[in-house]
């Protein structure tokens, strides 16, 4: 390819690094027809492959790149309901464009912000797709509005079932709503979206905790839904377990991007819900979401925001657009270290002791191993975002001991069917923290084994 890739616009660094409005901007056009114009259209699409979801990717590009957006979003809404928002939040590096021909001898096709631009069109031009629903009068609840929920309920609604989905908190989206920063991905986009599901016919209840406000059983067997999704995420934090790890001005990621994403703590005081986090933060980690709370940290006006993470800069996890972004607005990274002990004075944290590390064999993730050093380096800080990974709230499971869970509180399936009969469950309760794009992959599937499943009762 002779052409480089349609740069898509973004806010400069100095000016979005003091708002919470959204970084990239979108695509035009002209901008979306002529990256599009880049697809080699292949006869075996590896794209497709690679989707979790199994986009037709060729198909729409072809549409788009001959300016039918709208039969664009048709192809994609067969697939997923939620191009907006994959295209914004989606690792499309890894997936789609990880596997596209054309990033053999240059940049690949820009699959997720073409799809974003797609999504947007369709939501600002209020498309349907006016499916025809043919109702079987028999009904599923889904536990949880996340992504996987959202993929299953519309999934299911699509072969007629009546679905009800049962949300925890007070406003549907699941970490699509509580983890993932407005600058990344405006809440209006993921309402809009949710709209659809609202439209083909799934109903959503809040406020309903599944094993507190009502139980399993009770679903099963006294609203006598004939099968059940369990898609509640994986929203309990993992802690570092370290001396002082008590001390006030330490947060966990979830909490803290819960307060500033769900409760709008960054419009404190007009909001009831405070975040005090001091001019100087430590954040603990090195993927997504240790990104997104390391530049919501620096939104909320902290004046030095590092990441402390124990292996080298090849190593992270996060997405290399979130990093890029990330230091582009000035946040810095302290690599190579490992926090040992918080200190404070007055209950209030003040200092974090690290070993420095240094990098051994390979371990089983395919990067090099940190290993101790015995030399330790200790950073002055206001507060700290320990954000090292989440695992399943054990609220389900302390309520329903028959459902079987591993040693992480994830719970064990088989071809999506847990334990318990009629009962299934995808996304991160059963595979731990993941992308959206995998949780919705994970509901069309156990849409499809939930509904061989009902199929079968009415065979017996």
């Amino acid at each position: 390819m002779k052409r480089d890739r349609t740069v898509m616009p973004v806010q400069e660094a100095d000016v979005r690094s003091t708002n919470f409005l959204e970084v990239a901007l979108g695509y035009s056009l002209d901008d979306a027809v002529l990256e599009a114009s880049r697809c080699l259209d292949c006869k075996i699409p590896r794209c497709v492959a690679a989707c979790p979801v199994n986009i037709d990717i060729p198909l729409f590009i072809r549409e788009l790149k001959g300016k039918d957006v709208e039969s664009a979003y048709f192809t994609i809404n067969k697939a997923n309901i939620l191009p907006a928002i994959c295209g914004r939040v989606c690792p499309q590096e890894k997936q789609c464009e990880g596997a596209c021909i054309v990033g053999i001898k240059a940049k690949p096709v820009s699959i997720g912000a073409l799809e974003r631009f797609v999504g947007d069109y369709a939501l600002e031009n209020k498309l349907s797709s006016d499916e025809i629903i043919i109702e079987n009068n028999k009904k599923v609840a889904i536990v949880g509005s996340g992504p996987a929920g959202l993929a299953c309920a519309v999934s299911l609604r699509r072969l007629g079932y009546t679905v009800d989905i049962f949300e925890a908190l007070h406003e549907f989206g699941g970490v699509l709503k509580y983890g993932i920063p407005e600058f990344r991905l405006p809440k209006n986009v993921v309402d809009e979206e949710i709209n659809k599901a609202r439209k083909l016919g799934v109903n959503f209840h809040k406020n309903v905790i599944i094993g507190k406000s009502i139980t399993i059983d009770q679903l099963l067997h006294e609203e006598n839904y004939k099968a059940i999704f369990l898609g509640s995420g994986a929203g309990l934090p993992s802690a570092l377990g370290l001396a002082g790890e008590n001390l006030t001005g330490i947060y966990y990621a979830n909490e803290f991007l819960t307060r500033v994403n769900l409760m709008k703590a960054n419009s404190f005081p007009n909001t009831p819900t405070p975040v005090r986090i001091g001019s100087n933060v430590a954040v603990i980690g090195g993927g997504n979401v240790a990104m997104d709370a390391a530049r919501t940290a620096k939104r909320l006006g902290a004046k030095n925001v590092f990441i402390l993470y124990r292996r080298d800069m090849d190593s992270l996890p996060a997405r290399l657009e979130e990093v890029h972004h990330a230091i582009e607005e000035g946040i810095t990274f302290n690599l190579l270290y490992n926090p040992v002990e918080f200190k404070g004075r007055d209950y209030k944290v003040n200092r974090v002791k690290c070993e420095i590390m240094e990098l051994g064999e390979m371990d089983d993730s395919g990067r090099r191993r940190p290993m101790p050093t015995g030399k330790y380096k200790t950073f002055n800080i206001t507060s700290s975002i320990i954000s090292i990974g989440q695992s399943p709230n054990p609220i389900l499971k302390k309520a329903t001991p028959e459902l079987v869970v591993d040693n992480r509180g994830r719970i064990v399936v088989d071809h999506h069917q847990t334990s318990i009969d009629g009962v299934f469950a995808g996304g991160d309760v059963v595979s731990g923290a993941a992308t959206v794009i995998l949780a919705m992959g994970a509901g069309k599937e156990a849409a499809v084994a939930m509904n061989e499943y009902i199929e079968s009762l009415e065979i017996d």
